[in-house]
């Protein structure tokens, strides 16, 4: 096991609020990038957010400072999304985001995130279906910014209407909007991270990259069933079929009623037809 691994797997044990966000990613980043400075890259945080935060008069109120750290990250420094090339998997690594000012809204949300905390604004992250976005307590009440819309505000009605075409045009219950809103844990950040991740590898078959994008998110949040039931499938993928039927297996044994679950089954029977040859 590498250095960076090893880190990781210190990260992904320990309590959720002890996780520095930017260190894991750039940890999750290393195994693409196997030479990654990642002292270098957190330092270049730190002189940006210095650099902002010099700026700022020391009785600017919360909401001017959103202002000014839009303008900082969108309008000097160039951060943007990459809608030509969203599927781009260095759109999902921190250092290529850092260096080449684009990612997709998870990223540009974990830029922002970090910025905000080394200057001092509450900013968290939103786990919001198929975009992820951040938000901050105000003293007037929360704002929820789109930092891949160069950190536009979003009304409820704008969320409301965001999540009705998620719906195919059906209309969401008002309780369902307040429970995505919930500020998402540094462990549901990067695991999010690693799915976008193991479905891009996954797409370009891509094995190995996907089975270590997976193994990670285990590692962090060994609870989740549909992981284990993924990684069954990618070991299956890579012929290694021992690897497949235990995890499928553990897939079933976590959610026996799933709604794949006889789909599953079959795979496990086949499987064990295999590994009886094997034997």
């Amino acid at each position: 096991m590498t250095p960076q691994a090893e880190r990781f797997r210190q990260i992904a044990y320990g309590p959720d609020e002890a996780i520095n966000l930017a260190e894991a990613a750039l940890l999750i980043a290393s195994e693409e990038y196997r030479d990654l400075d990642i002292a270098a890259y957190l330092a270049r945080l730190d002189e940006m957010a210095a650099t902002l935060k010099r700026r700022l008069r020391p009785d600017i109120s919360p909401a001017d400072t959103i202002i000014a750290l839009n303008r900082f990250l969108f309008d000097e420094h160039g951060f943007t999304g990459n809608a030509a090339d969203y599927y781009d998997p260095r759109n999902s690594f921190l250092n290529e985001v850092l260096d080449r000012k684009r990612g997709i809204p998870l990223t540009l949300a974990l830029v922002y995130i970090e910025i905000s905390r080394r200057i001092g604004l509450p900013v968290q992250g939103v786990a919001f279906p198929a975009h992820f976005l951040v938000k901050c307590q105000l003293r007037e009440g929360t704002v929820v910014l789109d930092p891949y819309a160069k950190g536009i505000s979003l009304s409820l009605e704008d969320l409301r209407q965001r999540l009705k075409g998620l719906r195919h045009g059906a209309e969401p219950p008002k309780s369902l909007l307040t429970n995505l809103l919930v500020a998402a844990g540094n462990k549901d950040i990067l695991a999010r991270m690693l799915r976008n991740l193991k479905d891009i590898y996954s797409h370009h078959k891509a094995w190995l990259k996907a089975l270590a994008a997976t193994d990670r998110i285990i590692t962090m949040m060994p609870n989740l069933a549909e992981e284990y039931r993924d990684r069954g499938m990618i070991y299956l993928n890579l012929e290694c079929f021992r690897a497949a039927l235990f995890d499928l297996q553990a897939y079933l044994k976590m959610l026996p009623v799933a709604a794949d679950a006889d789909e599953v089954r079959q795979r496990v029977v086949e499987l064990q037809a295999v590994a009886a040859r094997l034997n």
